[in-house]
Order: C-alpha cells, then structure tokens, then sequence
C-alpha cells in the first residue's frame, strides 16, 4: 500500500503551511514521519508542486515527487502520482496532520483490505468540543447505518433541533484510501455543485452517486487549517518532548 502526502506551497488561509515549523521540524516532515510509522504503508511519498517542500523531505530521508502546479485539489495530485508508478491503493494523508496516528492509517488499509467493494474509505472522529463543533474550518461527516458517508459539510451537522451538540458529532479527519481505478476515475470528474459552495473535493464523488466508507479514528488528529491551528500543534508538540 502507497501513501502520497500532497502537499502544495501556496496555501491560500495559511501560506507555505507545508513548511511550518513545529518543535523544529516542517510540517510536512512531521506527516511523512507519522505516515511511514504505519504498519501496512511500503512506501511514502510526498507530492509537492514546489522544490522548497521537496527539499527538507529528501534531507530527511523521504521521498518527494514534483507534480503539476495546476491542480486544484490534493486528490489530482495523488492521481498524478498514481499515473507514474504501481499500487492497488492508495493512502491520501493530508499535508495539515503532523499528528495523524500510524494505527488510524492502518487501519483505514485494514478496511480497503477487508471489503473489496470500498473503493474510496476515510476516517473521522468524534467531537467533543463545542468549538470545534461551530468551527467552519473543522469539517464534520454524518452516516448511516451501514457507515457510509450521507453528507459532509462546514456547518455542524446533523443540526439537534432542540438545541446543543449531538453526541453523534463527527469530525472528518483529511485521510483518504482509494482503489487505484477509483481514483483516476474520480479525479477525472467535473467538480461537483456542492463541492464548489463547500470547497470540499470529497463531496463530489457523493454528488456522483459514488459511496464514501467512514471508518472511526483510534485518536483524534489535530490538523492545522488556520494560524491558531498551528500554535496549538506547536504547543502540543512542546508538550510532548518535557
């Protein structure tokens, strides 16, 4: 199994975010570290459009592919690496989750290894911050009973008409798993309407009638959308170490 890390220079809320230091080490160094820590991963790479992220990749030992600087979306760049090289899946962990845990990577692949009808999987958590819970930059994903994705969206869904968070609050976390076939097919799709109004790339292969696996973390992951973000992960980070 091939995880690809995409990973982008231009980051339109927080610029260069890939590069961010946390306790000294680049983000993106932080991903590829946790992401080659899983057990089913043989091979990490991060997908990057720009020689200043590649760089401290390759300096710490990783690999890094450069990629077009025209995709709009972390799953075109992942596709884009698939079309180059072999696998039957493939990991997309987001560039903004220094903490992602190895297990959860594991066992996102334990999932797609289980069901051969999952073509796309992802992973998600609960809430149980009610800043989180209104946080527009915090995505959250409601299911069904069968575990596949119904909806995800920026506002706190589902809404609890008589008021407060529902203790069935998710939080989407930026992993993905796809079939190979899947995923060229998927990448190859016109943006979808709500996509578009959400800015949610995962929304479009909802919108095409495709089906999402949503599989529950074993820890949740802090990931770094915003500034503020990224100063909890350095204290988290700070924390760790004493």
């Amino acid at each position: 199994m091939i995880a690809v890390v995409p990973a982008r220079y231009g980051s339109s809320r927080l610029p260069a975010k890939a590069l961010a230091e946390i306790a000294g080490v680049p983000m993106v160094v932080r991903v590829w570290r946790q992401a080659s820590k899983a057990k089913s991963i043989a091979r990490v790479i991060v997908a990057t459009d720009d020689e200043r992220i590649a760089a401290p990749v390759r300096a710490a030992g990783g690999e890094a592919m450069m990629t077009s600087a025209a995709h709009e979306s972390g799953t075109d760049r992942i596709a884009e690496v698939a079309s180059k090289i072999g696998g039957d899946v493939f990991l997309g962990v987001q560039g903004d989750q220094p903490f992602i845990a190895p297990a959860d990577l594991d066992a996102l692949a334990e999932a797609m290894r289980a069901d051969a009808s999952i073509q796309m999987a992802t992973l998600a958590t609960p809430i149980i911050d009610l800043l989180e819970w209104t946080d527009p930059n915090k995505v959250k994903v409601v299911c069904g009973a069968d575990g596949n994705a119904l909806y995800f969206s920026r506002s706190p869904i589902p809404h609890a008409r008589d008021g407060g968070m529902p203790k069935e609050a998710l939080r989407h976390i930026g992993v993905y798993a796809y079939r190979r076939d899947f995923l060229m097919k998927f990448a190859a799709l016109p943006p979808g309407v709500l996509e578009r109004i959400e800015k949610l790339e995962q929304l479009r292969a909802l919108e095409h009638g495709y089906v999402i696996r949503v599989i529950k973390s074993v820890a949740p992951s802090l990931e770094v959308d915003t500034a503020d973000d990224l100063v909890r992960a350095r204290e988290a980070a700070s924390d760790s170490t004493r």
